[in-house]
């Protein structure tokens, strides 16, 4: 297909130096669409809305990663043109439609083309990605479960006009050790949010690829989270929520090692103070 390009690097390794116990992951930060797509045929207000992106997601995890001292990978395309949370198979993964829109630049592509835009986006995200992952695990030095891997998600309020009423989503896969631990933690936190397991979406959505492909094979502590995006509209919100969440991670990871016959709380590294 005419305008794919590699000018713009399609994924970015914020503080990969970190020593934390987490490596955070940021799917669908951007809504970046190089101007060689013609915006995939879609106006302005589609492709800033939540069809092109995680609104809030990113700052989110950019603060839990400061708190955390953890690394952060990151796109920098938009999902639209590839959803780097789906495999190159998924139909999903170069999505003809999402919610009430269609994507005129996605309709009709051939099997080249969408290989191609797997190439350009997709396998450079993997790539970057599963390289953090071996090189925090070589840091960690071979603790296992570590690093846990946590995916940083926002969804709208209001989808194909029914009105969300989870605000937080805790998700995930085969192995639910971390996500039941943080489920745990924000109930003895007593949140007044409404947090709910794998809502608004779950596995069989096939939300949970990147969960799949760099924690289950190598059996890491992994949990996907997702925040209604209304609650993170404003830098100050973000910061509030990630504060919120990295308290959230810690109680969690804590108990995971403790239930596991790991380290206790209060000689783990990466514990607050």
């Amino acid at each position: 297909m005419s305008g794919e390009s590699t000018a713009d690097t399609p994924v970015e390794l914020r503080n990969p130096h970190a020593g934390g116990p987490f490596l955070l992951v940021c799917e669908h930060a951007s809504s970046h669409i190089p101007d060689s797509y013609g915006g995939l045929g879609l106006d302005a207000a589609a492709r800033s809305s939540h069809i092109a992106w995680d609104p809030g997601a990113l700052a989110v995890a950019d603060e839990m990663a400061r708190l955390l001292d953890a690394p952060l990978v990151a796109s920098r395309v938009s999902r639209l043109l590839y959803d780097c949370n789906r495999p190159p198979e998924a139909p999903s993964a170069v999505p003809e439609e999402s919610e009430i829109y269609r994507i005129p630049g996605n309709r009709g592509l051939s099997g080249e083309a969408r290989r191609t835009r797997a190439e350009l986006y997709y396998f450079p995200f993997r790539t970057a990605l599963a390289g953090a992952v071996e090189a925090h695990a070589a840091r960690a030095g071979g603790r296992a479960g570590l690093p846990a891997i946590v995916t940083v998600h926002s969804f709208t309020p209001v989808y194909r006009g029914v009105a969300r009423q989870v605000e937080i989503g805790i998700l995930h896969d085969e192995d639910a050790r971390l996500a039941e631990a943080m489920l745990a933690a924000a109930a003895q936190a007593q949140t007044s949010l409404v947090v709910r397991r794998n809502e608004p979406y779950g596995p069989q959505d096939g939300v949970t690829h990147t969960l799949r492909e760099h924690a289950l094979p190598r059996g890491l502590a992994n949990v996907m989270i997702e925040i209604r995006n209304d609650l993170i509209a404003s830098g100050h919100d973000a910061r509030a929520m990630a504060g919120r969440l990295a308290g959230w991670l810690e109680t969690a990871l804590a108990a995971c090692r403790r239930q596991a016959g790991g380290e206790a709380e209060e000689a783990a590294p990466w514990a607050r103070q």
